[in-house]
C-alpha cells in the first residue's frame, strides 16, 4: 500500500498542475482600451518619425 501512496502523490501533483494551467489561460479578458485618440496621435507620431519625406531629400 506504500508504494500505491507513492504513484498517488505525483498523480494529485498533476492533476493539480492541470487544473491551475487551464484555468490561468481562461481569465477574462480585461475590457478593451476605449481611448482611440490617444492611439490615433500615437499612430500619427509614429508615421511622421518614419516618413521618408522629410528625412530624404532628392538632389
Amino acid at each position: 500500500m506504500g508504494a500505491l501512496l507513492w504513484l498517488l502523490i505525483p498523480l494529485v501533483v498533476g492533476i493539480a498542475a492541470s487544473v491551475w494551467a487551464w484555468s490561468t489561460g481562461h481569465r477574462n479578458p480585461s475590457p478593451p482600451d476605449h481611448d482611440t485618440w490617444e492611439d490615433l496621435d500615437r499612430y500619427q507620431r509614429l508615421r511622421t518619425v518614419l516618413s521618408a519625406n522629410e528625412h530624404c531629400k532628392a538632389a
